[in-house]
C-alpha cells in the first residue's frame, strides 16, 4: 500500500512531528525527529512525505549516499510509518526543473503541509537559506500503520 491518507490524517496530532530513520555508513540507522507533512512532489506531482533539514545534518549525509528513509508519524497510540526512496532539493542538491525561487517555495509548501504558520515570511526565507536548508521528498514504496 503506498497512499498516504492515514500518514496525512495524523500529520496534525502532533504538530507534524515525526521520526525518520536513515541508513548510516556503518550500516547502523540513524533516527531524528523532525516536522513533515503530505505534499506533492513538484517534478512528479505524486503524493510524498515532505521534510526539511539543515544543510549540515548528519542524516542528510545519509541520504545523499544512500537515498531512502522511513518516517513514521503518530497521534496517540495511532501510527503510520512511510518508507521509500528520495529525492533531494536544496542549494547543494539541485533538483531537476526546480530553481531558487522554487525552492523557496517548496521550503514554506513543506512547512506549511507540517502545520506550520510564519508571521514573517521573508525572515523564514532568510534563515532557510542562511542555514542552506534541504527539502527531502520520500515517495513511498511501501505505507503501513497499527490496525
Amino acid at each position: 500500500m503506498t497512499d498516504l491518507a492515514e500518514f496525512a490524517g495524523l500529520v496534525s496530532g502532533d504538530h507534524g512531528l515525526c521520526v525518520v530513520s536513515t541508513l548510516r555508513p556503518d550500516g547502523g540507522i540513524r533516527s531524528s525527529v523532525v516536522n513533515a507533512g503530505v505534499l506533492d512532489h513538484p517534478a512528479t506531482g505524486q503524493s510524498v512525505v515532505g521534510f526539511v533539514v539543515r544543510g549540515t545534518a548528519r542524516k542528510l549525509a545519509d541520504m545523499r549516499a544512500r537515498p531512502q528513509a522511513t518516517i513514521v508519524v503518530r497521534s496517540g497510540w495511532q501510527w503510520t510509518a512511510a518508507e521509500g526512496g528520495i529525492d533531494l532539493a536544496g542549494p547543494d542538491d539541485p533538483l531537476d526543473g526546480l530553481g531558487a525561487e522554487g525552492l523557496r517555495l517548496l521550503l514554506r509548501n513543506i512547512f506549511r503541509a507540517a502545520g506550520g504558520t510564519h508571521d514573517d515570511w521573508d525572515e523564514y526565507d532568510r534563515v532557510m537559506a542562511g542555514e542552506r536548508r534541504t527539502a527531502v521528498l520520500l515517495t513511498p514504496r511501501r505505507v503501513y500503520s497499527n490496525p
